[in-house]
């Protein structure tokens, strides 16, 4: 088993510490459970089916206004990936 260390800002310690109280566990495993649910949350974004990624892309549906001319619309999908993102 390794050792790691993880700066973490005061809001961050405040919830470590508040799940540390409300569960009993130690800190080691209030991490490895965290780290386990961020996973299955990971998982499951990948078995969603194409259609159901591209509903959340929020793009203009059918009768509505494109947000780029069709010759952009690589860079426009590029784009708006980034902002729901954050990237």
């Amino acid at each position: 088993m390794s050792t790691r260390t993880v700066r973490m800002d005061d809001a961050s310690e405040a919830t470590l510490a508040d799940l540390q109280r409300r569960t009993g566990l130690s800190i080691s495993e209030v991490m490895r459970r965290g780290l386990r649910a961020y996973e299955r949350e990971l998982d499951s974004d990948i078995t969603r089916r194409p259609y159901e990624v591209y509903q959340s892309l929020g793009l203009p549906r059918e009768g509505e206004r494109a947000l780029a001319p069709a010759a952009k619309a690589k860079e426009a999908v590029a784009e708006i990936i980034r902002k729901k993102h954050g990237r």
